[in-house]
């Protein structure tokens, strides 16, 4: 490794949105800033074996609670965004009620970024079989915004939730590479301990990497390591209790099968449907053999291993009552009486479209989730300025999410951090009153 620097303007924890977000804003203004992510950066080859080292180690990437669910979460330079779906939802409104405008900010990134429908040639043939029955059905079924560019992305493709190979996704690596463009350091595979406090201020961070303990300061620091990562540094550094409750927006993935189609490989999550009333969202899941056959094993329905190319696949994502807890070592969250009705309801309008597709051996996975967040909240744990309570020292990632949502929350992020990126930088610029 390189000499670690021992200072700089801004210490940012964390590459996933929220994180890439800050340091390439702040980056561009001129500030020396230094990314410290977990996770390790080897360019993304779009294969089984890394997806997994990113998100499915248990205790890392992977935690099962009590109650046999999955809560997986992308431990790697960009973060979740590396192994995402690439799908992308406005702000919600609880930001807007709180006082956080991000309208500025989503305007700019959406003239920026890749960010819109999939063409039709890029809706794969069970998306198209999916909505075609979901209208037919009387639903307002749509094409979702992807955060994809289409002159790149590959018909017949399935790598999505594995990192995308070609280029064609956009993730949080973008933003850090045009962060390291403007001058900002990237240290993969960091862990950081602790932040350091001095004066009642933060003043930097411990942090381990390359095999040693190594102090850095610095007047900014910013913790986006994610709805578990960042409430845990908190209570590391004494600045939060040892439990949180969190959200998690839970996902069950309703399928079944059809004997005239013959896929299984397509864009997922191209079109879909959104119930903001009842706290449910839809849309089609195309997913990779090994996690549908995971899916089919975990449910005992061993019958519908081989019928994955034949298998139509509806996700129903719920926006869940806060709960559990995240611990130091552990995370833990069961469906409450609530969440449990909605993803009965939400499982119900499913099974529906899929008889209107057409499809026979219908069943349900088991519940899982991918969206941790809440575990430092704007008005409790930080203010609208996305600082905590301790001067210098902010958050920025789905752990400020006031409220659950039941969306995708990345857009979100880019937007809370690109605010917060201005908001220091025109900070580090003022001078003090004569």
């Amino acid at each position: 490794m390189d000499s670690f620097p021992s200072s700089c303007d801004a210490i940012v924890v964390g590459s996933g949105p929220g994180g890439a977000s800050v340091a390439r804003t702040l980056a561009a203004a001129g500030a020396r800033v230094l990314v410290l992510e977990r996770g390790g950066a080897a360019p993304v080859a779009g294969t089984l074996t890394q997806m997994a080292a990113m998100a499915a180690i248990p205790g890392k990437g992977a935690f099962f609670h009590r109650d046999a669910s999955l809560l997986v979460r992308g431990v790697t330079a960009g973060g979740s965004s590396t192994i995402n779906f690439a799908t992308a939802a406005s702000p919600p409104a609880s930001l807007a009620r709180l006082g956080i405008d991000l309208a500025d900010d989503e305007r700019a990134l959406r003239a920026e970024l890749p960010l819109g429908p999939l063409p039709d040639e890029l809706i794969g043939p069970m998306a198209q079989r999916i909505m075609a029955a979901a209208r037919d059905a009387g639903l307002g079924w749509h094409k979702l915004d992807k955060m994809i560019r289409p002159a790149i992305c590959r018909t017949g493709c399935w790598r999505c939730v594995y990192g995308c190979p070609f280029g064609a996704k956009w993730t949080a690596r973008d933003f850090l590479d045009e962060a390291c463009r403007h001058g900002a350091r990237l240290v993969a595979d960091a862990r950081v301990e602790r932040v350091i406090m001095e004066g009642g201020r933060a003043a930097g961070v411990e942090v381990t990497a390359g095999g040693a303990v190594h102090t850095v300061r610095a007047p900014v620091v910013v913790l986006a390591a994610g709805g578990i990562g960042s409430p845990r540094l908190l209570y590391q550094s004494g600045l939060a209790p040892a439990t949180v409750p969190f959200f998690s927006d839970p996902v069950v993935a309703v399928m079944g099968s059809v004997d005239d189609l013959d896929g299984g490989a397509e864009v997922p999550m191209a079109a879909g449907l959104a119930l903001p009333d009842e706290g449910i969202s839809f849309a089609d899941l195309a997913l990779p053999q090994p996690m549908y056959g995971a899916f089919a094993a975990q449910v005992g329905r061993f019958d519908r291993l081989g019928a994955h190319r034949r298998t139509l696949s509806i996700m129903v994502k719920i926006a869940d009552e806060a709960g559990g807890a995240v611990g130091p070592r552990w995370v833990d969250k069961t469906l409450t009486t609530a969440d449990k009705a909605k993803l009965r309801r939400g499982v119900d309008i499913a099974r529906g479209i899929l008889r209107q597709a057409g499809a026979k051996h219908v069943f349900d996975s088991h519940h899982f989730a991918a969206h941790p967040g809440g575990t430092a909240p704007v008005g409790t744990v930080v203010d609208t300025g996305l600082q905590t309570r301790t001067p210098g020292l902010y958050v920025c990632d789905a752990a400020v999410l006031p409220a659950p949502w039941g969306l995708p929350p990345t857009l979100t992020l880019l937007c809370l951090g690109r605010r917060l990126g201005r908001q220091l930088a025109a900070a580090a610029t003022e001078r003090p009153a004569a």
